[in-house]
């Protein structure tokens, strides 16, 4: 019965990623946690996506600096000097997920650092204000402590760190639980390497997927339910590909 509910997982997993177009995970294998404790999400309608072919119109972009954004050939491609916060127009509702693809450039270029591949999802302001993009902010990281928000920074800190937040509003306060600051080679960015990334937002749960091994899960008694969704870097060079959102069955 072991066995056969294992090879059960796996084919469901491998069906899974193959509607996706990336390879299968290992997700049982290398994740510490129990089959139970980490079953996939099971992504339902699409609600939106963006294959990077017709430019940046669904995007509002705030950067620190003048950097190259572009959105060509099927590729998102973000090379920036300082703080970058790419907004996806759409507002978004729980419960759903938001699927896509990225790369850490490291091929010698001014800012291939290999470090911030970072996001907000539900995000909204604390005044109320819609959409998210109406207070006009410049790119520096603090000028978002204020947001009520979902945040991973999946190799910050020059690619030493991977931490979860739940932004409460607060302009100083951006609380992080010990459990949710990870720095061990597992978690962070690996270089020049496509990798697949879900958040979810499911009611209370609160989920962050890479390669179909879960690394961030999150039970929140306040959940936010509606808000916004944007790509976050700082001094890097990052490749985006195959934006999905799906609602959630």
């Amino acid at each position: 019965m072991i066995k056969r509910r294992a090879i059960v997982i796996g084919a469901a997993l491998s069906c899974l990623h193959a509607t996706l177009g990336a390879a299968p995970p290992n997700a049982a294998l290398n994740s510490t946690r129990s089959p139970r404790e980490a079953t996939p999400p099971r992504f339902g309608t699409l609600l939106h996506s963006d294959d990077f072919r017709t430019g940046l119109d669904r995007w509002r972009i705030e950067t620190q600096q003048p950097g190259t954004i572009t959105a060509r050939n099927g590729i998102l491609d973000i090379d920036v000097p300082a703080g970058a916060t790419l907004w996806f127009e759409p507002e978004l509702g729980s419960p759903i997920a938001i699927v896509f693809e990225a790369t850490a450039v490291s091929a010698g270029g001014l800012h291939d650092r290999v470090s911030d591949l970072n996001c907000f999802w539900m995000a909204r302001n604390r005044d109320g204000a819609t959409p998210v993009y109406a207070h006009k902010r410049s790119g520096e990281f603090a000028e978002y402590n204020d947001l009520r928000t979902y945040y991973v920074g999946l190799g910050g800190n020059s690619n030493t760190t991977t931490r979860f937040r739940r932004y409460i509003g607060d302009r100083e306060l951006r609380p992080l639980l010990p459990e949710h600051d990870l720095s061990s080679p597992e978690v962070l960015l690996r270089p020049n390497q496509k990798q697949t990334i879900w958040l979810v937002a499911n009611n209370r749960r609160i989920e962050y997927w890479r390669d179909g091994r879960r690394l961030i899960a999150f039970n929140d008694d306040q959940p936010y339910e509606h808000g916004w969704f944007a790509l976050r870097t700082t001094q890097s060079h990052l490749r985006i590909e195959r934006l999905r959102i799906y609602a959630l069955r």
